[in-house]
């Protein structure tokens, strides 16, 4: 087992990765110091079906509330959001109980964003169950999307712990391999060459990559992003590095029309564009086509997909959370692990956008 240390202004609390690490939950549970008064879980359809028992067996509480929410983005709704507030007033939860979010990153954007409003804020703890979610599980950042944009309504609500057992991993398909490896990717983009030489040299295949290469690389995906969360917890500075990839790859998912592709296969296709438009803009000097043969054997698409307008995207991206009065701002390389927040013109970016479509291919 690995336990990672996250420092923030706000708290520091431990990230557990390794095989088994959920039988640590129930010392969270029944901490004294915490003193829960009553537990409630959200987890989705998909992970209530596989592993609830396992949760509950190892909560150590004999009465664990249960909240069961739609899969993937489908969660992240007003609806959904409402409907969790009135479970937890229906059971009587107050100021001392706990949310447990179990499930991949989207549970855990909504779950966290429930705990962050509900009596103005209850604690909560993280137990991740896709690679994905080894991202969006550390960092307290919690929301829920709006048809004009992804994780627009959200807050900033650091997590009690993160409790990561990779069993969970065990059952996940080929695409959320995909989706959870390309977050892995950006961590070692913005890093330096080390972790990203590492990854580009040892991983010739997801479905072969052994559980325990992987935990090596999860781990030291959440150190990278530890380090720059304990720098800047909210997002004033270069926590924005993170979402390298992020503004294309959100503007593609609100387009395509959420969970139709998953969120890393999208933030993959944003990664090329970015390092693109990097070498373009910045006279980024990197093998663009070594990686994208790399990501394409892999299983990623590499080009913006068909049917996906430039100025549509540009529209979208005016919406981006980096965004201010209109200016479109990316987050872009000067070398590997070296990034930084650059503005750049409407019309070049559309020309890119456009330059962009060859060998697209359209989601249904």
């Amino acid at each position: 087992m690995d336990q990672i240390e996250i420092r923030t202004n706000q708290k520091t609390y431990p990230v557990l990765v390794g095989e088994g690490v959920i039988k640590a939950l129930a010392n969270h549970i029944s901490d004294s110091a915490k003193g829960y008064s009553s537990v409630m879980v959200i987890t989705d359809e998909t992970v209530a079906g596989l592993y609830l028992p396992v949760l509950k067996q190892n909560a150590g509480r004999q009465s664990l509330y249960e909240k069961i929410v739609p899969s993937g983005e489908a969660a992240k709704t007003f609806s959904v959001f409402y409907d969790c507030l009135t479970a937890a007033l229906e059971n009587k939860l107050d100021r001392k109980s706990l949310i447990i979010a179990f499930g991949g990153g989207a549970v855990g954007d909504l779950a966290g964003f429930v705990a962050s409003a509900y009596m103005r804020g209850i604690r909560f703890i993280q137990v991740p169950t896709t690679i994905l979610a080894h991202d969006s599980a550390v960092g307290g950042k919690v929301a829920i999307n709006h048809p004009l944009g992804k994780n627009m309504i959200g807050a900033f609500h650091q997590p009690e712990a993160v409790i990561y057992d990779l069993d969970f991993l065990k059952s996940l398909p080929a695409n959320e391999l995909r989706s959870g490896f390309a977050e892995i990717v950006k961590h070692a983009l913005i890093s330096g060459e080390p972790f990203y030489n590492r990854l580009k040299e040892e991983v010739k295949s997801l479905e072969l990559t052994a559980l325990t290469a992987m935990a090596d690389y999860l781990t030291e995906g959440i150190k990278v992003k530890g380090r720059i969360v304990a720098e800047d917890e909210r997002e004033t500075g270069v926590r924005s590095f993170l979402n390298f990839g992020h503004t294309l790859g959100h503007a593609i998912e609100a387009e395509i029309g959420y969970g139709k592709i998953t969120h890393g296969e999208a933030v993959a296709i944003g990664m090329v564009f970015a390092l693109r438009l990097s070498c373009r803009v910045n006279g980024l000097v990197f093998d663009l086509a070594g990686f994208e043969n790399w990501l394409h054997s892999l299983g990623y698409q590499v080009f913006l997909p068909a049917g996906l307008e430039a100025d549509r995207l540009v529209a979208r991206m005016k919406q981006d959370k980096k965004a201010v009065r209109d200016t479109l701002r990316f987050v872009l390389l000067e070398k590997l692990g070296t990034p930084l927040l650059a503005e750049v013109d409407e019309q070049e970016l559309i020309d890119a956008l456009n330059g962009f479509k060859k060998g697209g291919e359209t989601f249904d």
